[in-house]
């Protein structure tokens, strides 16, 4: 049989509780749909039915299979779960972080300088990097991820943050900016300089300026845009970057914003397990504070973190 994550009887445990999904949701910041969708995975891989829950209800009913798995979960995971939170409290020294390299170097130090102020003694260790967050969490090399990337993975929830545009950026001796629906056919023949293969946002610029069938190659790739906007600023090519990377000051780069482009979500994620632990609320906050709004679109009304699948 399949291993069956704490995250899904944590998820369980707390919906028979409560008697809802909206209760255990809010009791684990997960979204309704989500809750939903952790129990239907514990069914699964258990073959039997836990929860009955009609169309429309606000309460749940347990079948006696389910009464008896939260029979035999009580109290003993609250107690667990107490013990491992004092275990980890006590013992963790480091808060372990990973997330793309330009929202470190262009975003984060505010937020660190707020989230210090709480935990001063606090190692904060930095995994700048866009690819394998989730893997990173789920094997414990990391504790909390911020990514660009939604995972749908229940072992490692995430928080939606925000949204933030993509801009064009080119030298300046290259004159006035064209159309949006022109930058495709700009683009063309011109130096294209870009993240390094399986990134997000490599990805959704190639999507971009090779519709219409159009070959996109380009001509330099790095790790990261901080990298990829020194390239520019040189004079080697043209990016489409993270609007919030050009700054007032930067003189020898036109940049305008692709209000055409999906706006990109930006996701806070952390080990099921750590969702409350101190430092990592904690760090959620500051970054609710710091981002969302001066960086960050906030969600929009209604707008929540996709399902898991």
């Amino acid at each position: 049989m399949a291993k069956i994550s704490l995250t899904l009887i944590q998820t369980f445990y707390q919906v028979a509780r409560y008697g809802s999904y909206s209760g255990a949701a809010r009791e684990l910041n997960l979204s309704y749909q989500s809750a939903s969708n952790h129990v239907r995975r514990l069914e699964q891989l258990l073959n039997g039915k836990l929860i009955d829950s009609e169309q429309g209800a606000k309460r749940i009913t347990l079948t006696p299979r389910g009464r008896a798995l939260y029979n035999l979960l009580h109290p003993e995971l609250d107690i667990m779960l107490e013990r491992l939170s004092k275990l980890i409290e006590s013992q963790r020294s480091s808060l372990r972080v990973g997330m793309p390299q330009a929202i470190f170097f262009y975003l984060f130090p505010k937020v660190l300088s707020k989230f210090r102020e709480s935990f001063p003694d606090m190692e904060f260790a930095v995994y700048e990097r866009d690819t394998v967050l989730a893997e990173l969490v789920k094997n414990g090399s990391l504790d909390v991820c911020i990514s660009e990337r939604y995972f749908g993975d229940p072992v490692v929830p995430q928080r939606l943050l925000g949204s933030y545009h993509l801009s064009l950026v080119y030298p300046c001796q290259w004159g006035a900016p064209p159309e949006q629906k022109d930058i495709p056919l700009w683009a063309k023949d011109r130096p294209f300089i870009t993240y390094e293969p399986g990134q997000t946002l490599r990805n959704l610029a190639v999507d971009f300026l090779g519709r219409d069938g159009a070959v996109v190659q380009p001509v330099i790739s790095t790790s990261g845009s901080s990298s990829v906007k020194r390239c520019v600023e040189e004079g080697m090519g043209f990016s489409i970057i993270p609007s919030w990377c050009v700054l007032p000051e930067d003189k020898t780069i036109v940049s305008t914003k692709l209000a055409n482009l999906p706006e990109v979500r930006v996701y806070f994620g952390s080990a099921g397990f750590l969702q409350k632990h101190p430092a990592v609320q904690q760090l959620f906050e500051e970054c609710q504070s710091e981002l969302v709004g001066p960086v960050l679109d906030p969600p929009r009304s209604g707008e929540l973190t996709p399902a898991a699948p």
